[in-house]
Order: C-alpha cells, then structure tokens, then sequence
C-alpha cells in the first residue's frame, strides 16, 4: 500500500505570493500529488481547480482560520465546494482556560455538521501547545473527545508532537481512522527547527508505517525552516519521503 504525498504550500510561501500558479506548476513536476492550500492569493476557487486539475495535482484540504471556519461558515463551504475540497482544516487556535476550550469545541461541532451536510470533513491541525495537560488530559484530547469523531477529525503534526516531548507514532495510534491527513515534518539535530523530511532525527519511517495503520489518505509534507531555498528542499523531502515510504 502506498500513499499520496501532498505539499503545504505554506512551506513555499514566499514563491505563492510572488508567482501562484508559476509555483503550483514547479511543485507538479517535481513529482508531487496534491497540494494542501494555506490562502488563495486572490484567486477564485474556479480559477484554482482549473490550474490543479491541468498540472494533475488534487487537493489534499485547505487551512483555513478559525474565525473564517466558525463565523463564516457559509462562505467557506461555497468557495471548497466550488474548489472540490472535501477537508477543510482549522490550522490554529489557542486559549488560556479549558472552559474557552470546550466552547471552541461547541463551535467548531456546530460547523462541523453544516460541512457534513455538504460532503465535507473539518479537521483540526495541532501544534505544541495543544499538549498542554488540564485535569490529567491534554488539550488535543479533550478537543476531539469533546467533537463526534464524524463531525471533527485531526491533522495531526507530528513534527509538533515531537516538539511537546509526545511519540507522535504512539499518539497516532490512539486516533486510527480519524486521521485522514498527516503532516510529515522532521526535526533538524538542534531540536529546534523543521529540516528537510528523512534528512532530521525523527521516526519518518515509523510515522509513514502508522499513517497506513491509520487509514489516512494523505501524507502532507510541511517545512518551516531552511539552509537551502524553499523549492529546493521540498524537492529534497519529497524524494527522500518517496524512498522511505517504497520500505515502510
């Protein structure tokens, strides 16, 4: 069994603010199977999936905001429906108590049904915070205890897992079945930073082995520090991902 490798084109965003679609085309003929969109330059959703469906690239779900996801709700599922999204992934949110977490819950349940009702999925992307522990459970746990898993699914990070002192492999397996998007980020030696995937310290191989044991249906590869020039190094990771997931 294999899986198709996406990019986060925040990783190349720089290059999308410049030339969009000049990027998009780059980003196809470096190998390349979809795209996970981060903002839209200005394009119109038909505009987008006419260039994606020309260069062969699917999208693998967009990121956007929470605000957008709970307050506009309406003007989301028009423009990913119109675009063929079927994961629409709310990348950020953050607060200081657990009675504000459970009230993003209520919100983020209450969008989530109106893009069931639209053949989409909504989707939560944790960073390091979300590990954070209240009463004994972290908050990435209680988030996606508090939400059916048919309403809110997770895109989990695992570079971020890493990062919060989690084994993003054991953490994986807790979530089989609702993980339809991982993002496969690895950690440069310093700990510090995101390098190059298969070119860092983590468990590539493991997380690509439980990705499958997950049923997820798209590997995401995410960069958000480089030596090289960001093109060049997504080019590095995605080869470098295509090897390990030939012998995982």
């Amino acid at each position: 069994m294999t899986l198709p490798i996406a990019l986060q084109l925040w990783s190349v965003k720089e290059d999308v603010e410049i030339d969009f679609f000049g990027t998009l085309e780059k980003v196809a003929k470096m190998g390349y199977d979809g795209v996970e969109l981060a903002g839209y330059y200005g394009k119109t959703a038909l505009e987008i999936k006419t260039a994606l469906n020309k260069l062969g690239l699917k999208v693998a779900g967009s990121h956007i905001s929470a605000e957008q996801i709970i307050h506009h709700i309406d003007d989301v599922i028009a423009f990913e429906k119109e675009l063929g999204n079927k994961y629409v992934v709310c990348p950020w949110a953050n607060f200081t108590s657990l009675e504000e977490w459970k009230e993003f819950a209520e919100h983020l349940q209450q969008s989530g049904k109106k893009l069931a009702k639209e053949g989409i999925s909504l989707v939560y992307h944790n960073h390091a915070h979300e590990l954070v522990t209240f009463e004994n459970e972290c908050i990435l746990d209680i988030l996606l205890n508090s939400v059916p898993t048919n309403l809110l699914k997770a895109e989990l990070d695992t570079y971020w897992l890493e990062f919060a002192g989690v084994d993003p492999v054991e953490f994986m397996s807790k979530y089989k079945g609702r993980t339809p998007l991982i993002h496969v980020k690895d950690m440069a030696p310093s700990k510090e930073e995101s390098t190059e995937v298969g070119n860092g310290i983590m468990n590539i191989r493991g997380i690509v082995q439980q990705a499958k044991l997950n049923s997820a249906e798209w590997l995401i590869i995410e960069q958000e520090a480089f030596t090289k020039p960001q093109l060049e190094s997504v080019e590095i990771g995605l080869n470098n991902l295509k090897m390990i997931l030939a012998k995982a």
